[in-house]
């Protein structure tokens, strides 16, 4: 595992960007894993200056996104699609058929889990998976005590995910579901990108990665791959 200290939320930003763009640079017609939330932002933001300056070129790149709510559909202003077309793909030269997340309205949870496994497979897998870090440990919406060997599945959200995304959600109830790559297919992931800011994260940047691996830490299990980057500003590293 390689470690970055960032000196702040700014700098995490950009030196996790630099990671992204140099894979772009190198496999144009690679797979992003992406993320969402207000952690990678600020590396959308500098991703998007360096394709407006001519830097980087999306034309040929492939994203598929963690997760997404259940019962969301992509139009709905609180739906991760809604997310990734507001704050990256609409600023960025990428094919909208290149860009995949779960379909929150599907009918059939279990048919969509397969399909979008099958989007994984199909394209030979993810070559770079950016991952937040959750306060519980958890990566993508996989919560704690999630088995390590998941594909896609429906998860329901703990109360305390639910608190920390209502902030979100402006006086609207926080879906309680929501579809989420599973463990194994991060696990599966050629290169894992874990950017984590502010001292509110110090404990579990802790036990994620210098603690157990223990399904109750779900990130814990990072620890066994071969090719994984924290990037962290001062705050976040501040135990390690």
């Amino acid at each position: 595992m390689r470690v970055y200290r960032a000196t702040d939320y700014s700098d995490m930003s950009r030196k996790a960007a630099n990671m992204i763009s140099a894979q772009v640079i190198l496999q144009p017609d690679c797979v992003l894993g992406l993320a969402t939330g207000s952690s990678p932002l600020g590396i959308y933001r500098q991703l998007v200056e360096w394709y407006k300056k001519g830097d980087l070129d999306f034309s040929e790149v492939t994203t598929i996104n963690l997760d997404e709510y259940a019962g969301l559909s992509g139009d709905d202003a609180n739906s991760y699609r809604h997310f990734m077309k507001t704050n990256f793909w609409a600023y960025i030269n990428i094919k909208p058929e290149n860009t995949h997340i779960p379909d929150g309205p599907a009918h059939d949870p279990e048919s969509e889990c397969i399909r979008y496994d099958s989007i994984i497979s199909a394209r030979g897998g993810i070559d770079m998976q950016l991952l937040g870090l959750g306060h519980n440990g958890h990566i993508g919406f996989n919560e704690p005590g999630t088995a390590f060997d998941k594909d896609t599945h429906l998860v329901a959200l703990t109360e305390s995910t639910i608190e920390a995304n209502r902030r979100f959600f402006e006086g609207r109830d926080v879906p309680g579901h929501a579809y989420t790559m599973g463990i194994r297919s991060i696990m599966q992931s050629k290169k894992i990108l874990v950017i984590a800011s502010g001292a509110h994260k110090a404990k579990i940047v802790k036990a994620a990665f210098f603690g157990p691996v223990t399904p109750m830490v779900p990130a814990s299990v990072l620890q066994l791959h071969n090719n994984v980057t924290l990037v962290g500003d001062e705050g976040a590293m501040a135990l390690i």
